[in-house]
């Protein structure tokens, strides 16, 4: 009876113990978790600074300016070298973070219009940039239906049997589109809250192809290569260097650029923490759109 009784102590005991382990690992998880947060969002604040900084110079928007400009991954205790007091005894953190023009990517929600149609002729430049990458013509035609389809049902609301409207690109295999191919239109395409205009400064040679009807590669190639010399002040800076025959649609290009996607990554021991915004300048207020997190998962040693 007295083995029993003890053997019933102990494991109780051990069971209290463990379950204090746990509680303190949930909390020290919890604590790194919040911490992450406040310094991805002071990322987010470093991006706003230096678009509202951007937007003061009212100039194009390029891949020169300093908004182009990764923040390489620095450890963050020498952004506090001036308050030794609070970072001493820190664990070791490193910060990096990105952005990047959303403008320079072919807007989906350019498909339909403001009466639900699907605009002819932004299925073309759909359908070249499929060419482009490599992806089959029924993709762009399944995309364009999805997006008539879930915009119309954004507008009616009560219709319950309506697709939603995806929130990425990977999320229009959910309507059957291909997943490889959804893979090699990602890097190309975005999903923006409104129609845009492609940034000629930004785009690739493949988004050129697109927005640009009559274009081909090696004319998108010629235009990437002469505006890193001299990035675009105007469209007629691009219609020059366009083959003839082909005119430039103030409507379906640009040379500035309102939407960006921030990119904050904080790497913490043996974890790292990602986020993603969408942000859209309006003068200088830098308004938060969508904001996502990434991933909190193990980092290679």
């Amino acid at each position: 009876m007295a083995m029993v009784i003890v053997t019933l102590i102990v494991s109780l005991a051990a069971s209290m113990i463990w379950q204090q382990w746990r509680a303190v690992q949930v909390e020290t998880a919890e604590r790194a978790r919040s911490q992450a947060a406040w310094i991805l969002t002071g990322a987010l604040d470093w991006a706003r600074l230096i678009l509202r900084e951007d937007a003061r110079n009212a100039g194009p928007d390029h891949l020169g300016e300093p908004w182009a400009v990764p923040l390489a991954e620095a450890r963050l205790s020498t952004f506090l070298a001036a308050d030794r007091e609070n970072a001493e005894g820190a664990p070791d953190a490193f910060l990096s973070g990105s952005i990047s023009d959303a403008q320079a990517l072919y807007n989906l929600r350019n498909l339909v219009d403001g009466n639900g149609k699907i605009v002819p002729d932004e299925l073309r430049a759909l359908e070249r940039l499929c060419t482009a990458v490599g992806v089959s013509l029924t993709t762009a035609t399944n995309i364009a239906n999805v997006m008539q389809s879930a915009l119309a049902a954004a507008a009616s609301p009560e219709n319950e049997v309506a697709p939603l409207l995806p929130g990425s690109v990977m999320q229009f295999s959910w309507a059957g589109v291909s997943t490889d191919e959804l893979r090699r239109l990602q890097p190309y395409v975005a999903l923006l809250p409104r129609a845009t205009p492609v940034n000629l400064n930004t785009a690739s040679r493949e988004v050129l192809v697109a927005a640009i009807d009559g274009l081909d590669l090696s004319s998108a190639e010629r235009l990437v290569q002469a505006r890193q010399r001299n990035p675009f002040n105007g469209i007629p800076d691009a219609q020059a260097l366009v083959p003839q025959g082909v005119t430039l649609n103030a409507q379906r290009v640009d040379i500035r650029s309102n939407f960006f996607e921030v990119r904050g990554r904080l790497r913490l021991g043996e974890r790292a923490l990602e986020e993603r915004s969408l942000v859209e300048r309006r003068r200088l207020d830098i308004v938060v759109i969508d904001r996502e997190r990434l991933g909190l998962a193990e980092t290679a040693r």
